[in-house]
């Protein structure tokens, strides 16, 4: 696979980091997941993989279902834009949707930093002909840019925002400023719904839906793109740092010119390429007021996962 300038920039600028000895290589960015529609479509095929459902969506998808009187509490207005941020196929949109329309009037926003996954939402949500798609060239952004699209969505009734971040996405990030930058896109009616896992002793049963063979197929393509093959590497998941970390471990000393640079990957250097944060219900509430005043969490029997809605 061809070398991506932006990728290889990323390792570049970073550097490495030393741990225990082990020389760290941080690509933990989920903006560099998707830059091809290859690396978009790995990402869809995981989520519709049954062990994936089982471990994420489905318990996702029935604690929204069972919430949804509580929900549509918090959904004051008639009119309602849905953004779907990191919409991935539309798929849990479709879900919440059906459920929406029965008492409000939606138009169905998805926000992807992949065309491919813009595409595929609408096409998921135009089948239902439950509201308006809105879609057009600044749906496609990353949640850097939010304070600057989701103004352009208000129009004529349609002035309040049900923001939605689901599928654990939240814990995917390693800095604050993701969540400051979606409450400065907000509106005083806006409500923002977070899907996100919780923290359980049982560090073993955190790490185990992640040796999913397909998430193995959809990271080792950010890899590749470093200028490594599969070859050169060896997946593996560990919990560190109140948070599961996917990673690749360098079998061989492997040198990668590019851009008149160079990168010496040494043998048994970690290449860190995805993270996934857990709170307890009590860090994440505390997390979520230091951004939003009022912030309602539900979890589900285990409390293994929880649905938090948040307003200014």
């Amino acid at each position: 696979m061809k070398i991506n300038d932006l990728i290889f920039k990323e390792l570049i600028k970073r550097k490495y980091y030393t741990e225990n000895k082990t020389r760290v290589w941080n690509l933990a960015d989920s903006k560099l997941w998707y830059l091809t529609p290859s690396q978009a479509q790995g990402f869809l095929d995981l989520e519709n993989n049954e062990k994936y459902k089982q471990s994420v969506a489905n318990t996702e998808m029935s604690l929204i279902k069972e919430s949804m009187p509580n929900i549509l509490k918090k959904l004051t207005n008639k009119f309602y834009n849905v953004i779907d941020l990191g919409c991935g196929d539309g798929s849990k949109a479709a879900i919440i949707i059906k459920e929406l329309y029965k008492v409000l009037k939606v138009r169905y926003c998805p926000i992807d930093i992949s065309a491919h996954m813009v595409s595929k939402a609408a096409e998921t949500i135009r089948t239902l002909k439950l509201g308006e798609v809105v879609e057009f060239k600044w749906n496609i952004s990353d949640f850097e840019n939010l304070t600057n699209v989701t103004p352009l969505f208000r129009e004529d009734d349609f002035q309040s925002h049900f923001l939605m971040l689901l599928g654990d996405t939240l814990g995917n990030f390693d800095r604050d400023d993701i969540l400051s930058e979606i409450k400065d896109s907000m509106s005083v009616n806006d409500v923002l719904m977070i899907g996100e896992s919780l923290y359980i002793a049982n560090e073993a049963e955190l790490v185990e839906p992640y040796k999913n063979p397909l998430l193995d197929t959809f990271l080792v393509k950010v890899i590749e793109q470093v200028g490594l093959t599969k070859n050169d590497v060896a997946y593996d998941v560990r919990f560190n740092k109140s948070r599961v970390e996917m990673f690749y471990r360098v079998r061989t000393n492997k040198t990668v010119k590019h851009l008149n640079k160079k990168i010496d990957f040494k043998e048994e250097d970690i290449i860190l390429v995805a993270i996934s944060y857990r709170f307890t219900k009590h860090d994440l509430t505390n997390y979520l007021k230091r951004f939003f005043s009022n912030v309602t969490i539900f979890t589900n029997k285990g409390a293994s996962y929880s649905v938090a809605l948040c307003s200014m």
